[in-house]
């Protein structure tokens, strides 16, 4: 347990020597939303593994988006969370896709050419994006879609099925 504080205190060290030149967001912050603790620091290029922990993410988000906007080959449990979205939820996810799918043409060009100062604006970029733009319609939706009991598109009990 020790050693893994260390490791953490080493890497919030070695962070908070790039944060005032490329004046980049908390480690704290950028931490609660990315999960950077969990990089392995052994590396030159730590922003290189901020920007990947921070990418793996991003993905993440985008397959999922993908899958509400187009559940053509998702499991039917998506169907169901599908018709508890809204045209507005619609909307902003397709624009957060889209957002998504750019950064990943981003994250291609800054893995085949390293730029300390490339990978400090990503981190910035998409830090700011996912607060500024993201985060609070994104957590509303994801609540509705938790939310099976109060959906106000239930199907009628008295549906015809075959």
């Amino acid at each position: 347990m020790e050693k893994e504080e260390f490791n953490l205190e080493k890497l919030k060290k070695e962070y908070e020597t790039f944060k005032p030149k490329y004046n980049l967001p908390e480690f704290s912050e950028l931490n609660k939303l990315f999960d950077i603790e969990e990089i392995d620091q052994n590396s030159d290029y730590i922003l290189r593994k901020i920007r990947r922990a921070m990418s793996e993410k991003t993905s993440g988000y985008l397959r999922f988006i993908e899958t509400l906007l187009n559940p053509s080959n998702a499991p039917i449990f998506f169907f169901k969370l599908v018709k508890k979205l809204e045209n507005e939820d619609k909307e902003f996810l397709s624009k957060v896709y889209d957002t998504l799918g750019n950064f990943e043409i981003e994250i291609i060009s800054l893995e085949l050419e390293y730029s300390e100062e490339k990978e400090a604006e990503f981190i910035k970029k998409v830090y700011n994006t996912f607060n500024d733009e993201i985060k609070g319609n994104f957590i509303k939706i994801i609540k509705r879609l938790e939310n099976g009991d109060n959906d106000k598109r239930k199907e009628s009990s008295n549906s015809y099925f075959g």
